[in-house]
């Protein structure tokens, strides 16, 4: 079976859509970081055209005022990835990254983690990493539904969890808690 076949697919791309398509006011740059090269792509890429092709197109369908690839190979390489794209965008640009390794890098006003089939075994080192950043944890449910305290890290507050049937689609709980996060603000 060839390795791609092998990938988990949690919902993450979805979800970031749903999220940019729910808080279209926040014009926002969406960002995926990944390890595996694309097409001979440059380490930093800005997609230009939106459609159904590739995440990052869309990121431009679903209302993204911009979107990047960052292909980053190594964990410690993406320090290095990001001093050279923040001059990129510019103050004042409301970010959106779908990325586990970047959460040890770039302080969040708001920190989700998706939480895949839990049948399906351990989710990636880079996930454990990232919970202990992790403000929310949103998983995929038969209804939408808020657990208000359900999510707790060792070490940190209880957040929300927020269960959703559809991923593209935020829940109204979930948008509300969104807005009222300090920091976030269209």
């Amino acid at each position: 079976m060839p390795a791609k076949a092998r990938l988990k697919k949690e919902g993450k791309t979805t979800l970031v859509c749903g999220l940019i398509a729910a808080l279209d006011d926040f014009r926002w740059t969406a960002v995926k970081i990944t390890s595996e090269p694309h097409n001979n792509l440059p380490p930093i890429y800005e997609e230009n055209s939106a459609g159904p092709e590739t995440d990052t197109a869309r990121y431009l369908a679903a209302g993204a005022a911009r979107a990047f690839l960052l292909t980053v190979p190594r964990e410690p390489d993406l320090a290095d990835v990001l001093d050279e794209f923040w001059p990129r965008i510019g103050r004042g640009a409301n970010l959106i990254f779908e990325s586990n390794r970047v959460a040890s890098h770039v302080r969040a006003d708001a920190c989700l983690l998706i939480q895949g089939d839990p049948r399906e075994g351990a989710g990636k080192p880079s996930y454990y990493r990232a919970a202990q950043f992790a403000d929310a944890l949103v998983v995929r449910g038969d209804a939408d539904l808020m657990v208000a305290d359900g999510m707790k890290m060792e070490g940190q507050p209880r957040g929300p969890i927020f269960n959703l049937k559809q991923l593209d689609r935020i829940s109204v709980e979930m948008n509300i808690w969104l807005k009222q996060r300090p920091g976030l603000t269209p």
